[in-house]
């Protein structure tokens, strides 16, 4: 007969119960495959990770780089093809001044004006002639005299000496009826104002009837050819040393913001000014399609020379821990690797590069936060 033992019965159930506890945590606890751990800086995303919508990448390249922040300018009239046009005489406006936006040729007449100075003029250069005349006559019949002994060497001297003086005259009221650009055949008193260089008419501050003199303080025209202008900026003494003459810039303005416009240094001041610490710098803006116009504010983008090459990111693949910047590259599809950059310029969108990064490295160049986020979420993971 089988005989019952209440301890050995009690031994083999907490026997048994122990096993199974055993068994249960060994099946309950998973086990971390060592390819899957997490490395220090290291992301990774599973393939079909919905995060990885957020993540984009881009190839780095060394290029030519922002030397400095954008400066501000503003675009005028190129001087040296530009004329401030104003009456050489006293007058009265008679006719219809050229229009405003006019394109012209040298020599234009702009306007035609009603002028007692040159009715002096031409009456001056006609007294002039007929003196001239009169003392001509008068050497030649002292000459005859002369020879005829009839009169005496001082007398014939001094009929000499009237004509070179009538000549003299003659010549110098020819000259100021040259210099008004009048004929010399002319005797109305009209004065025709003509453009001294060809371009557009620009400003225009007459009308008929307008009594003008030669001391007017506005001018009547302003001429000048629009397809070449100048732009003025700025700049800050601790930049000098990036600008030199000849220099290519990069210029931009509100009316065409998604198009460029290249402008070459002209002319750096020699003079400081004391309360801005800055430096006028003038430079020539090419203008053939006529898109600019003076008195627009520009910004210009001042870039290194061509052999002078940096890697430039966007600032969205920038993010910044204590007092070091940091952005993630891209081992594959799935792995991203945090490193640490030094920037050399911040700017407002870009950031260039110093340190950290290589050309041909694939930057993520957004979801970089995102990414961040993922990283301290895997390394709590690993903690525990």
């Amino acid at each position: 007969m089988y005989s019952h033992n209440p301890n050995k019965l009690i031994c083999r159930l907490v026997l048994l119960t122990t096993l199974i506890t055993a068994c249960s945590d060994k099946s309950d606890k998973p086990t971390i495959p060592e390819s899957t751990k997490q490395i220090p800086g290291e992301v990774h995303l599973a393939p079909n990770s919905p995060k990885k919508s957020y993540i984009k990448t881009a190839r780095l390249k060394l290029t030519s780089h922002p030397l400095m922040e954008p400066l501000t300018g503003k675009i005028t009239y190129n001087e040296s093809v530009t004329s401030r046009i104003s009456s050489p005489v006293t007058g009265r406006v008679i006719s219809n001044p050229i229009a405003i936006g006019s394109i012209i040729t040298a020599g234009t007449n702009l306007l035609e004006l009603d002028s007692p100075d040159v009715a002096d003029a031409e009456a001056d250069f006609a007294k002039a002639q007929a003196d001239l005349i009169l003392a001509n006559k008068n050497t030649i019949r002292q000459q005859e005299l002369f020879a005829g002994k009839a009169t005496s060497q001082k007398e014939l001297e001094r009929a000499q000496d009237d004509f070179n003086a009538a000549n003299s005259e003659l010549q110098r009221a020819k000259d100021r009826l040259k210099n008004l650009h009048i004929d010399a055949n002319q005797n109305d008193g009209h004065f025709k104002l003509r453009a001294p260089i060809a371009g557009v008419v620009v400003e225009k501050n007459v009308n008929v009837g307008l009594e003008v003199r030669p001391d007017r303080e506005s001018p009547l025209f302003v001429i000048s050819d629009t397809k070449k202008l100048t732009l003025l900026m700025a700049l800050f003494e601790v930049n000098l040393s990036k600008i030199k003459i000849g220099q290519r810039l990069s210029v931009s303005v509100p009316a065409y913001p998604n198009q460029t416009f290249t402008a070459t240094v002209s002319y750096i001041s020699q003079v400081l000014d004391d309360k801005t610490r800055s430096i006028q710098v003038r430079c020539d803006l090419p203008n053939a399609e006529n898109l600019l116009l003076p008195g627009m504010y520009a910004t210009i983008s001042v870039e290194s020379e061509p052999e002078d090459k940096a890697i430039s990111i966007p600032l969205t693949a920038v993010f910044t821990e204590g007092d070091a910047d940091f952005v993630f590259v891209a081992l594959d599809e799935n792995n991203f690797k945090q490193q640490k950059v030094e920037i050399a310029l911040r700017l407002k969108d870009t950031a260039v590069i110093n340190s950290g990064l290589t050309e041909n490295e694939l930057l993520v160049s957004d979801g970089a936060l995102t990414l961040r986020s993922e990283e301290e979420v895997e390394t709590s993971s690993d903690k525990r």
